[in-house]
Formats: structure tokens, sequence, C-alpha cells
């Protein structure tokens, strides 16, 4: 390989996800000039640019382009082999730290079974996910992989098996008149305040979970926002607001003075398995492997 370093290729791999020297040298814990170093080097052992850097921007030239298209999957595999042959040397050991958001579901927990069945020398950690923050212990390396509220739009983060699709619930206090109804429609979002989630969680995702306006342009009203389910279901309970949750979230988070009716019209919530990019192990796969197993 003509003397290239691994440490090279991942610089190019981060740095075409990010598109920005600062952010890439975050993720591999080196200065930004450290990136800059290891990009020249590369592209000097390859004899062109891959990448353009402009004042206001970075994007790879189009050499850049099909070299990271073939890189990928190469590396990838590399990185899998090596990881395949440690664990099949010592077996699926160590330990396998997975997230959650709210409440663990029945599928997960029955997973998380057949992986210590078939992995018996990996202890696994279940770790409660904040409401508000769904990415971030992925990204800061506190959990392995975890079980998340959909959507999903993030660089560097893979979505394995999605599961639990079904209508999202409105969770109001039982006094408001909404709570009378068997069913609700999405429009009727308009008559209560909703509750949305603060923090660190992408615009994108929380307005998922609390719109401002209903599918027909009706405004919504949004009231004090919270970063953690108890916080929704007192301000709920207290007759501030509403939350919208998913069906097993409202199963779970039951409680006196509040009602979850389902509401039509909305995209189905949806819960889904996450882990870094490039970041799978064969703890990872093991346990994806079980979680599909459990839902089919």
């Amino acid at each position: 390989m003509s003397g290239v370093e691994v440490r090279e290729l991942e610089c190019f791999l981060v740095l075409a996800e990010e598109l920005h020297f600062g952010r890439t040298g975050e993720r591999l814990y080196v200065s930004q000039s450290r990136v800059s170093q290891l990009l020249r080097a590369l592209e000097h052992r390859i004899g062109t640019r891959l990448v353009d850097r402009t004042s206001r921007r970075v994007r790879l030239t189009p050499f850049g382009e099909g070299f990271l298209a073939s890189l990928r999957p190469a590396y990838d595999n590399l990185r899998l082999t090596v990881e395949d042959a440690r664990s099949a040397a010592r077996g699926v050991r160590g330990r396998l730290r997975v997230g959650f958001q709210g409440t663990v579901h029945g599928a997960v927990m029955t997973a998380i079974t057949a992986f210590q069945t078939h992995c018996p020398e990996c202890d696994t950690d279940i770790v409660e996910i904040p409401l508000s923050d769904p990415f971030g212990p992925l990204r800061r390396q506190e959990v392995d992989l975890a079980v998340v509220l959909l959507p999903l739009a993030e660089k560097g983060l893979t979505l394995g098996p999605v599961f639990s699709k079904q209508p999202q619930h409105l969770a109001v206090s039982a006094d408001h008149p909404l709570a009378a109804r068997e069913s609700l429609t999405a429009e009727d979002l308009a008559e209560v305040p909703l509750i949305p989630v603060a923090g660190p969680a992408p615009g994108y995702w929380r307005r998922a979970h609390a719109p401002s306006r209903t599918p027909g342009g009706a405004p919504v009203r949004h009231e004090t926002a919270v970063r953690t389910l108890q916080e929704g279901l007192t301000l709920i309970a207290a007759g501030r607001g509403a939350m919208l949750l998913c069906g097993p979230t409202a199963e779970y988070a039951g409680a006196r003075g509040i009602r979850f009716v389902p509401v039509a019209g909305l995209p189905d919530s949806a819960l889904g398995l996450i882990w870094p990019q490039g970041k799978e192990t064969a703890h990872t796969r093991a346990f994806s492997a079980a979680l599909s197993a459990t839902l089919r």
C-alpha cells in the first residue's frame, strides 16, 4: 500500500462525512492542523487532490468522491475482518452498553436475553438516555448502541432494525375535553398546548414530536419545554399541556390523572436501533441480529 497509514484513511473518511476540519479533529481527538497534515500526506501518496477547501466550505473533489466510494466498503471490510478474528480468538466478551429512551421495549428485553445466551462472556448494561438528547450519548461514547424514537437524520449514525410502528398517542390531563375521546385527529392538536422537548435534540427531531402546525395549517401552541419524560408528565397532570408519545411509552407511563388517546393523521411513531457509523463491532452485530430475530 506504498506505506499509506490507516490513520490517513480514517482521517479522510471522517472528513468526507463532516466536511469540516474542526469537527473532524474533534471526532479523531487530534488538532485541526493534524487533520490537514494527514490529508496532505494521503493526497501526496495518491498524487492528486481529494478535497477542495476554501474559507467558506469544504468539499470533495470529483476524484475524492470516487476514492471515497471505493475506500468506504474496503475499509469497513478490513476493520470487520480484524474484529471478527479477535472475537473468534477470544469469544465475544467484554461489555455492551445499550441505551434506551423512556422505557425498555419488550422486544429489546427479549433481544438482550437472546444476546446474553449467545454471548455469555459479554456483560450487557442497560442505560437510560435523556428524552432531550437521543443521539448525544452515542456521540460521547457513553453507550455502544441505542434504541431511540425516530426520525433519524444524523450524519455519522447508522440505523439498524426499525420496529414498534404505531399511531402516536396524545398524553393529556384526564380533565381536558380531549381526554373523553376514543381517538383524535391531527387537527385536534390545535386545541391544547403541546409540551416540546428542550435541549440538544436536533430541531427536526423536536418538531416531529411537537409540531408547530397541524397538517391543515392550524397553529399549535407550545408550553414550557422539558428535558425528561417525568417533567412532561408532571406538567400534563397539572393541566399545563399535552405531549405526543409513542404507544409503548404511553403504556409504560400510565399515570393517574392522564389519558393517552391515539391520534390519526400523523406519521406513525417508531423505534430504531442505532450505532455510530464505522464503529460496528462483533458485539453490535450480534445484538442487532438478536433484535432482528426477535422482531420476525
